[in-house]
C-alpha cells in the first residue's frame, strides 16, 4: 500500500522500519521539528526522521500539522492510508478525512483501556497483567475510534517502562504489518469500543515519582518500574534526593510498629525499607549528586544505618 507515516519517537520508528520491511510504499513520513537537547542546545533530530533519511524518504516537519500549509502538503501524496503512531500532535478531520482508508493508530495498550499519552506506564502502575498494541481506526476523539486489530504481550512483575516499551515497539510494528494485510483483502473488521470499560492515561509529569511509602510495597514497586527510567522515582534521605531504580516488594519480615519508609536493614545485596503493608528491597539507587549504582556499592560510599527514614520533602524536584 501507499503510506504516509506520522511518529516520532523510538516506539514509531520500529512500526516505520516493519512496514518498509514488508513492502509497503512510504510516500512520506511526518514527524515533530528536530528538539534542541544538552548544554550546548544542539538540534536533534527524532528517530522516525533519522530513519526515514536512512531510507531516502521524504520527511515533513510542521510545527502544527493543523495549519492550512502542513495540510496542502500532504495533499501532494496520494496515499491510500496514514499510519499514525506516538506522532504528538492532533490531526484535525480534515485529515482525517484525505486517504481512502482514513487513518490508523498503533496504540499501546488494549483499548479501550489506557486511551491517552501513556498507556504503558499506567498499565504498569495500575497493575495489569496484560497489555498489548491496538490498531485503531482514528476519529476526532483521543484514541475513541473503532478498534481493528490487537496483539497482547504478558506484563511481567519485573517490567519496567523500558522494558515494556521496547517489546511493544516491535509488536506495534508486527500488529500493523498483519493488519494492512488483512485490509488489503477487505477482511479488517472495525469493533465499536465499550466506553464503559475506557479509562484514561494522563500525561507523565516528574512529580509522579514520589515515592509514597505509605502504600503497599507491591504499589511502591509497581511506581518505581513505572517511572524508569523518566522521570524516575524518589525519595528523600538526608536532605538529598534518593531515586530508587531497582526493587522488589516482599511480606516475610514483620513491620509491626515501623514507620513506612524506616530502614530495617542494610547488607550486601540490598537496602531493605517499610511500606504500609509489606517491605521494599532496593537493589539499585542514586543519591543526589552521584552515579546510579547497585546497593552494595552505594553502601561502601554512604553510611546508611537502620532505623533512618526516608521521605520526600515538600521541596520541588
Amino acid at each position: 500500500m501507499k503510506i504516509v507515516f506520522m511518529g516520532t519517537p523510538e516506539y514509531a520508528r520500529a512500526a516505520l522500519e516493519a512496514l518498509i520491511g514488508a513492502g509497503h510504499e512510504i510516500l512520506a513520513v511526518v514527524t515533530q521539528p528536530d528538539r534542541s537537547r544538552g548544554r550546548s542546545r544542539t538540534l536533534v533530530p527524532p528517530p522516525v526522521k533519522i530513519c526515514a533519511e536512512k531510507y531516502g524518504i521524504d520527511v515533513l516537519q510542521p510545527r502544527r500539522i493543523r495549519k492550512p500549509e502542513a495540510v496542502a502538503a500532504l495533499r501532494q501524496y496520494p496515499a491510500d492510508v496514514y499510519i499514525v503512531a506516538a506522532f504528538g500532535q492532533i490531526l484535525s478531520q480534515e485529515i482525517l478525512d484525505i486517504p481512502p482508508f482514513g487513518c490508523l493508530n498503533i496504540h499501546a495498550s488494549l483499548l479501550p483501556r489506557y486511551r491517552g499519552a501513556s498507556p504503558i506506564q499506567h498499565a504498569i502502575l495500575y497493575g495489569e497483567e496484560k497489555t498489548g498494541v491496538t490498531i485503531m481506526q482514528m476519529d476526532a476523539g483521543i484514541d475513541t475510534g473503532d478498534m481493528l486489530y490487537k496483539k497482547e504481550t504478558a506484563i511481567s512483575p519485573r517490567d519496567d517502562y523500558e522494558t515494556l516499551h521496547d517489546r511493544l515497539a516491535v509488536l506495534g510494528g508486527e500488529a500493523i504489518r498483519e493488519a494492512l494485510a488483512v485490509l488489503e483483502q477487505g477482511k479488517l473488521v472495525p469493533v465499536k469500543q465499550e466506553e464503559e470499560l475506557s479509562c484514561y492515561a494522563p500525561m507523565i509529569s516528574k512529580e509522579m515519582g514520589a515515592i509514597d511509602f505509605t502504600q503497599d510495597a507491591r504499589n511502591v514497586d509497581r511506581r518505581i518500574r513505572a517511572m524508569t527510567p523518566w522521570p524516575s522515582a524518589y525519595t528523600d534521605y538526608q536532605g538529598k534526593q534518593l531515586k530508587i531504580w531497582k526493587a522488589e516488594p516482599a511480606y516475610a519480615v514483620n513491620v509491626f510498629g515501623r514507620i513506612p519508609g524506616e530502614i530495617l536493614q542494610t547488607d550486601r545485596d540490598c537496602v531493605t525499607v517499610a511500606a504500609g503493608e509489606g517491605v521494599l528491597r532496593i537493589y539499585e539507587l542514586q543519591l543526589e549528586g552521584r552515579k546510579r549504582m547497585t546497593a552494595h556499592d552505594f553502601l561502601l560510599g554512604v553510611r546508611m544505618q537502620p532505623g533512618e527514614v526516608l521521605g520526600v520533602s515538600g521541596k520541588e524536584r
